[in-house]
């Protein structure tokens, strides 16, 4: 099993930045990838960022030039960094890490509210 806690979150206004940091606990030696999702109210969970183990990066194309996500092997944690946000932005972000042999494990979600 592999258990993901998050923090930060919260509300900021429009341009603002925020971090979200995960760390991953329990069998996380077979973990080959982390990551943010997202979903917004109404909408479907839709990937934000993802890193796996070589250090390769995947972008939403409406998160790309503004949210860096970043992953410590040593420590097994991603960190999000998202600045200009927008109010297209407010979501619940889902921590996300896949395991070689036992598939997808979930945070539990953060608030992000990007007010106008």
């Amino acid at each position: 099993q592999v258990q993901l806690v998050e923090a930060g979150g919260g509300s900021v206004q429009a341009g603002g930045s925020q971090r979200l940091s995960c760390a991953a606990s329990g069998s996380t030696f077979s973990i080959d990838a982390m990551g943010w999702y997202r979903q917004a109210p109404g909408k479907q969970r839709e990937l934000v960022a993802s890193i796996i183990s070589g250090g390769v990066t995947n972008y939403a194309d409406s998160v790309k030039d503004r949210f860096t996500v970043s992953g410590d092997n040593a420590k097994d944690t991603v960190t999000l960094q998202m600045n200009s946000l927008k109010p297209e932005d407010t979501a619940v972000y889902y921590c996300w890490a896949h395991h070689r042999f036992r598939g997808d494990y979930w945070g539990q979600g953060t608030q992000v509210t990007v007010s106008s």
